[in-house]
């Protein structure tokens, strides 16, 4: 971290009301963009993807449940790993505390994988999830939604991923979002789609890291999120007790 400008009172409000006005531009910004966002134009999925579920096999359409409108997190896990992505394991940590009161709006939440349902089902366990994960193994639901790529696609450069082709990936899985919405007759129509840094967006902790002044502290690091590890594999953290010395 550089070294700080320590001011005056009145210097460091005079700053901050400067900061207010650009924070509330953005504030407006992302509204226009919230906005066009939603008004994006709806594509009918044709396919017949089926998925292995806890409960058994699942079309897309069941993967709504009885809401209208569907989130799924493409969650990196290819069929020969042994654990999950841990940059999407801290994305779900983070979507997982909503997936309760997103449903009081019509939504649900599910996490779809290449791996077998029993190794998302040993995973999801030892992470202490409660959401719905469903295997898409055998189906060309990740290719279609551009998060699973062949080893000759990698070598050659020819990966398409973020809606860009002829580019590089280091892994034959990569993380994404899609949103859904079903009409009343079934129909089920694909409503938005985002990647890469488009998921930052769903990471709170990123959202606490970027309000401190040393921020994420990624810069020196071999890639972003280099310094990330599953939850169960921090150790022993340790935090201030409030109630410390007082009677509870």
């Amino acid at each position: 971290m550089k070294q700080p400008n320590v001011v005056s009172a009145d210097q460091w409000l005079a700053a901050r009301k400067s900061l207010l006005e650009k924070e509330k531009a953005f504030s407006r910004l992302r509204d226009e963009l919230t906005a066009a966002r939603q008004a994006m134009p709806w594509e009918r999925v044709e396919a017949e993807y089926r998925f292995a579920g806890p409960d058994g096999e699942q079309t897309l359409a069941d993967l709504f449940g009885s809401c209208s409108q569907l989130i799924v997190y493409h969650f990196m896990f290819e069929t020969d790993w042994t654990e999950g992505c841990k940059s999407c394991s801290f994305v779900t940590d983070h979507i997982e505390p909503s997936i309760v009161h997103v449903a009081q709006r019509d939504v649900n939440v599910v996490l779809v994988s290449r791996a077998p349902l029993q190794k998302l089902e040993d995973f999801r366990q030892r992470m202490g999830w409660k959401l719905h994960w469903v295997s898409s193994e055998g189906s060309d639901f990740n290719r279609d939604y551009q998060v699973s790529f062949t080893q000759d696609e990698i070598e050659q450069h020819k990966v398409y991923y973020n809606y860009r082709s002829d580019r590089s990936f280091p892994s034959t899985e990569g993380p994404g979002i899609s949103t859904f919405c079903k009409d009343e007759d079934g129909t089920v129509y694909h409503t938005y789609s985002s990647y890469q840094r488009g998921l930052e967006n769903f990471i709170g902790a990123y959202t606490l890291l970027d309000i401190v002044p040393k921020g994420r502290a990624e810069e020196d690091l071999l890639y972003g999120m280099h310094w990330l590890r599953l939850k169960d594999a921090y150790g022993d953290v340790e935090f201030a007790d409030p109630y410390a010395g007082k009677l509870r």
